[in-house]
């Protein structure tokens, strides 16, 4: 089936997506403030609805085959993003970013995330359109990142040791303290930065990584790059609000991390199969559904105990 992503599709999509994007800063978080469980909530269900809405939309003009595909690759992508939750924790806490200022980091940081997320979906189409074999290659990152999700589940995160943190350390002068929601700041003549902005910089540079374990992901539910795409960003848009929900609850999520890892590495079984195995998008939904709500059942089934290293240990 060829790709549906029109120019104008295209033009239309990116447009949606920065108005609400403009929306969310200029009108509904204007004013700097802790986000609240009850609207971090209620926006959590507002994103999920917009991604249906929009799932509802393909599949009323280009049928039941492209509204799975980005079913599936949404659900895939929304369930990875927990593990960015559990980052995002550890770099506000290393950096000391108030509630109030953390939404501003998120934007911004979601925002960065969205071309970086571009960039790597365009280069990825072209490799697999280029060198079909590159399949494989795809499919064999997806084993060894679900091996080390299993086994590395709770490895320490160290912003301090991030090469792009450090690089501003060197080359920017950094502000001791933060300076509300502003970057940069003017102290005794000069330009620094603040520690928000290098909060920010840890952002970007984690989701470089989340990118690179992801993206193939997507590409073994389809190729077809406005599915792609748009399944990446529904996920990422929500990801702000999500990360208010799920703080409180990543401790008891205990087994969600070996679903994932169960999920990439069926789907990495699925790419490096596909030359001989073609597995339904239907029957793949299945799987992806059945073993996450496994994994969800098993955590909230589990009396509760002392975990051997909580990620609470790490949370502000």
């Amino acid at each position: 089936m060829s790709p549906i992503g029109t120019p104008l599709l295209w033009v239309g999509f990116l447009l949606l997506i920065l108005s609400l994007l403009a929306l969310d800063l200029a009108v509904f978080h204007r004013k700097p403030r802790p986000e609240r469980l009850r609207a971090a909530l209620l926006w959590t269900l507002v994103w999920i609805g917009l991604a249906l809405l929009f799932n509802l939309g393909l599949y009323l003009h280009f049928g039941s085959q492209k509204a799975l595909e980005f079913l599936t690759g949404y659900v895939i992508e929304k369930a990875l993003s927990v593990d960015n939750v559990f980052v995002f924790a550890v770099i506000f806490s290393y950096f000391a970013v108030p509630p109030a200022l953390q939404h501003r980091v998120l934007f911004w940081g979601i925002l960065g995330a969205l071309l970086l997320r571009a960039l790597f979906i365009v280069a990825g189409a072209a490799l697999l359109s280029a060198f079909h074999w590159f399949v494989y290659v795809f499919g064999g990152v997806l084993l060894l990142t679900s091996l080390k999700l299993l086994r590395h589940r709770h490895a320490l995160v160290e912003p301090e040791r991030n090469p792009l943190v450090r690089l501003f350390r060197r080359f920017l002068p950094i502000a001791p303290a933060h300076r509300g929601v502003r970057f940069f700041v003017i102290e005794a003549g000069r330009r620094c930065a603040t520690p928000l902005l290098l909060a920010l910089v840890a952002v970007e540079a984690s989701d470089i990584v989340f990118a690179i374990d992801s993206i193939p992901v997507i590409f073994a539910v389809t190729q077809d790059p406005f599915i792609v795409f748009t399944s990446n960003i529904f996920a990422l848009l929500g990801l702000r609000a999500l990360y208010s929900v799920l703080l409180g609850a990543l401790g008891k999520l205990r087994y969600l991390h070996v679903g994932l890892a169960l999920v990439l590495a069926f789907v990495g079984a699925k790419m490096l199969l596909s030359g001989v195995l073609k597995v339904p998008i239907g029957i793949s939904l299945a799987v992806v559904g059945a073993l996450l709500g496994a994994a969800v059942a098993a955590s909230l089934a589990r009396r509760p105990g002392a975990p051997k290293r909580a990620p609470a240990e790490l949370l502000p």
